[in-house]
C-alpha cells in the first residue's frame, strides 16, 4: 500500500503578500510603460506626416510648367527651403499621370521609392518603405498645375526616430526594472513591518497552556485589525479560564456530592452490621441507607439531565399548556410541604397563561422553584406563586420572605452545585442542580429565569415563557 506523499507547504502569508504587491505593481508599471511607448511612436509617427507633408506643400509651391507643359523648379529654391526648413534626410519626387517620373531631389541621394499608386487618388496614405539608406516615412499627394495633374511624393528619413523610439523603449525596461526591484524590496519590507505583530501574537499564543490561561497577549499598538484580534484572543482566553475553572468547581462539588451520601451509607452499614439488633432497628437502618440511595438517584437523574440538555440529546414534547393550571398542581402537591414548616402557601393565578412546553420539564421547574422557597423561608412566613401575561409572555413568579441573596450571589445561583449556605443546603437535602434545570428549562422553551432579590428582603424567581395564542372555543 502505497503512503500517499505530504502536501505541498503552503506560502508564508509575507511572501503572498509580497508577490501579490509586486504582481500588482508589475502590471500597473507595464501598463504605463505600454502607454507611454506606443504613445510616443504614434506622436513620433504623426510628426513625420506632418513633415512629409509640408514638404510635399513645399514642392507644389515651388513648381512651374516650361513653355513645353513640363514641370521645372523655381531656380532650385525647393532644396534650399527643404534643407532651411526641415534639415537634411529628404527626398521630393514629381510624376506624371502616365507614370513618369519629371522630377527628383532630396538629400538622401538618389532613392527608387517605384513607381506610385496606378490610379490616382486612391491609395496614396502614409507608409514606411525599407530602402538601403535605412526606413523612409512616403506620401503622396496630386498637385493640379492648369490643366496638368501631376503627383508630388515626398520621403522623410524615419533612422533618426526609430533610435529616438529604441532608446525610449530601453529607457523604460530600464525604470521598469528599477522600480520592480525596489517595489519587490520594497513590498517585502512592508509586508514584514504589517505581519510582525502577527508573528509575536502566535509567538504568545504558544506560550499560554492550560495551566496558564490566566496570562493574556500583552497590549500594543499594531492597528486596528490586529489589536482586535489580540482582544477577541483574550476574551477567549477568559471564557476558556472561566471554563476550565467552572469545571475544576463542578468536579469538586460533583464528588463531594457523592461523597456524603456514600460516606452515610458505608456509616449506617458499618453500624448495622457492628452488633445483632433487632428486626425493626435493621429495618431503620435500611430505611436510612435508601434514602442515602434516593439521593443519589437524584443526583444522578439531574446530572444526567444536564449532560443530556448541554449535549442537544435532550428531546422536548411541546404540547399546549396553562402555565396558571400547572402552577396550582405543584402549590397542591407542595401545600403539605408547607404546612409541616408553618409556612402558607398560596397561589395568584387571576386568568389562564397559555404556553407551549413540555409539561413534565415545566412542571419540574416550578416544583424546583416552589420547593427552594419553602425551604429557605422562615417558619410561619407566606410563599406566593403568581402567574400572568403581559408584553407577549406567560410568566410565572415565586415570592418568598427568605433572607434573600447577597449581590455577589445572584448571577451565580443557576450554577450547578453553587450553594450560599453550604452546610445548611445539605441538611434541607437539596442536590445544588435544582435552580440550573430551571435556568435550562426555560432556555430550551426559548425563555428565562429572572431573580429579583435582596439581602433581608426575600426572593422572587420569575419563569418567563413565550405566550401562546389562548385555545379558540
Amino acid at each position: 500500500m502505497s503512503v500517499p506523499p505530504p502536501p505541498p507547504r503552503a506560502r508564508s502569508l509575507r511572501t503572498r503578500l509580497t508577490l501579490w504587491y509586486l504582481a500588482i505593481l508589475a502590471s500597473c508599471v507595464l501598463l504605463y510603460s505600454l502607454a507611454v511607448g506606443l504613445f510616443f511612436e504614434a506622436h513620433v509617427t504623426a510628426e513625420l506626416d506632418r513633415r512629409v507633408h509640408e514638404d510635399i506643400e513645399l514642392a507644389a509651391r515651388a513648381l512651374m510648367l516650361d513653355g513645353n507643359g513640363q514641370p521645372q523648379w523655381l531656380g532650385g529654391v525647393l532644396g534650399k527651403q527643404i534643407e532651411e526648413d526641415e534639415g537634411g534626410g529628404h527626398w521630393v519626387e514629381v510624376w506624371s499621370e502616365r507614370g513618369q517620373r519629371l522630377l527628383a531631389t532630396g538629400t538622401l541621394g538618389v532613392l527608387d521609392l517605384g513607381p506610385p499608386p496606378g490610379r490616382w487618388p486612391s491609395d496614396l496614405a502614409p507608409r514606411t518603405v525599407t530602402l538601403s539608406p535605412g526606413p523612409v516615412r512616403t506620401r503622396a499627394e496630386v498637385v493640379q498645375l492648369g490643366s496638368t495633374r501631376l503627383l508630388v511624393r515626398a520621403g522623410v528619413s524615419e533612422a533618426g526616430v526609430q533610435e529616438q523610439i529604441r532608446a525610449l523603449w530601453l529607457e523604460l525596461l530600464a525604470v521598469s526594472a528599477g522600480v520592480l526591484l525596489l517595489g519587490g524590496l520594497g513590498g517585502h519590507l512592508l509586508a514584514r513591518r504589517l505581519l510582525g505583530p502577527l508573528a509575536r501574537l502566535a509567538d504568545g499564543a504558544r506560550r499560554i497552556t492550560a495551566e496558564q490561561l490566566h496570562e493574556r497577549l500583552p497590549e500594543e499598538r499594531s492597528g486596528r485589525e490586529v489589536d482586535g484580534l489580540r482582544q477577541a484572543f483574550n476574551d477567549t482566553l477568559a471564557r476558556l479560564e472561566a471554563s476550565f475553572e467552572q469545571l475544576r468547581r463542578f468536579t469538586a462539588d460533583a464528588s463531594h456530592e457523592l461523597r456524603t451520601p456514600l460516606t452515610a451509607l458505608r456509616s449506617v452499614g458499618e453500624v448495622g452490621l457492628r452488633q445483632a439488633q433487632s428486626p425493626e432497628d435493621y429495618r431503620e437502618v435500611i430505611g436510612s441507607m435508601l434514602e442515602e440511595v434516593d439521593r443519589l438517584t437524584r443526583l444522578a437523574d439531574e446530572l444526567l439531565t444536564l449532560a443530556r440538555a448541554e449535549a442537544g440529546e435532550s428531546r422536548l414534547r411541546p404540547e399546549p399548556l396553562d402555565l396558571s393550571a400547572l402552577a396550582g398542581e405543584v402549590v397542591e402537591r407542595l401545600g403539605v410541604l408547607a404546612e409541616e414548616r408553618g409556612q402558607t402557601l398560596e397561589l395568584e393565578a387571576p386568568a389562564p397563561a397559555p404556553v407551549q412546553g413540555d409539561r413534565l420539564v415545566l412542571r419540574q421547574a416550578l416544583v424546583n422553584l416552589v420547593d427552594n422557597a419553602i425551604k429557605y423561608s422562615p417558619e410561619r412566613t407566606r410563599v406566593r406563586v403568581r402567574t400572568g401575561v403581559g408584553d407577549g409572555q406567560a410568566w410565572a413568579e415565586v415570592v418568598d420572605q427568605g433572607p434573600g441573596l447577597a449581590a455577589e450571589h445572584r448571577e451565580r445561583v443557576f450554577e450547578r452545585f453553587y450553594r450560599v449556605d453550604k452546610s445548611r443546603s445539605r441538611e434541607v437535602g437539596g442536590t445544588g442542580l435544582g435552580l440550573a434545570l430551571v435556568k435550562w428549562a426555560a432556555e430550551a422553551h426559548h425563555g428565562k429565569v429572572e431573580l429579583e432579590t435582596a439581602e433581608g428582603r426575600g426572593s422572587t424567581f420569575r419563569l418567563a415563557l413565550p405566550a401562546a395564542p389562548a385555545p379558540q372555543r
